[in-house]
């Protein structure tokens, strides 16, 4: 569905409240992804969960209020005329419009838009490495007020991921990088059991590894003071495989 078409119809369902915040999805990666949403709150799914993004192209979807979910890249991926196949990295489900979350490891974008139960007039937004890593993601908010910083990880987590996280392709080459917690599935790493709060569950080599190369991205479930943003009426270009923060 076109955009236009898209704001049209969310329009009149929302009762003719439609923020005029915008999500641009941008592939600046040198190869194709195959982004995945995921709409919490029983939200609008945009693009139908998912969808091929060539190299340097873009694609635009609305930030309804009270919005909530995900967004992520997609790499490897084979898909029939059906649309069904499977990624190497992010895979949701076998099909090109996601059906879930991606697998582990995956390298996140999450939005909450204003306007939901809570009636905030902020969104609040992060890039998320609790997951694990496969490609670089940032968050630029545009035309908003507030805070309004830039969230994200440029840093190629792949080319010095230590051995015991590593995830290779058929040819041996480096495409994902898990999260200690997916690698050793112990409390300590899960933030689980003895570990499920902030003052018990604390960063990790791991973790702190994920931190140093991308300073504004979740490096584990408590990382919240230096990886939460906040903004008012922006829109949000959310690009893989981004160079700069500028």
């Amino acid at each position: 569905m076109e955009t236009i078409t898209l704001f049209m119809f969310l329009f009149f369902i929302s009762g003719g409240k439609v923020s005029a915040g915008v999500f641009t999805l941008q592939n600046s990666c040198s190869y194709t992804v195959w982004p995945g949403t995921l709409s919490g709150n029983a939200g609008i799914l945009l693009g139908d969960g998912g969808f091929s993004l060539a190299p340097g192209a873009s694609v635009q979807f609305p930030a309804m209020p009270g919005w909530s979910g995900r967004f992520w890249a997609r790499t490897g991926c084979t898909f029939d005329e059906s649309g069904n196949g499977r990624c190497v990295t992010g895979d949701c489900g076998n099909t090109i419009k996601c059906n879930g979350g991606g697998a582990p490891p995956v390298s996140l974008a999450e939005f909450t838009i204003a306007g939901g139960i809570s009636n905030s007039d902020k969104d609040f937004y992060d890039v998320s490495l609790v997951d694990g890593y496969n490609v670089g993601i940032g968050i630029r908010p545009t035309g908003g007020s507030g805070d309004c910083q830039y969230a994200g990880c440029i840093a190629d987590l792949n080319v010095n991921c230590p051995p015991e996280l590593r995830v290779v392709d058929g040819n041996g080459a480096a495409v994902a990088c898990k999260s200690a917690c997916d690698a050793f599935n112990v409390p300590e790493f899960c933030c689980t059991g003895e570990h499920a709060t902030p003052a018990t569950c604390a960063p990790t080599q791991f973790s702190v590894m994920f931190k140093a190369a991308c300073p504004s991205a979740y490096s584990y479930a408590y990382d919240d003071a230096s990886s939460t943003f906040t903004c008012s009426g922006s829109d949000y270009l959310i690009t893989f495989c981004p160079t700069n923060s500028i």
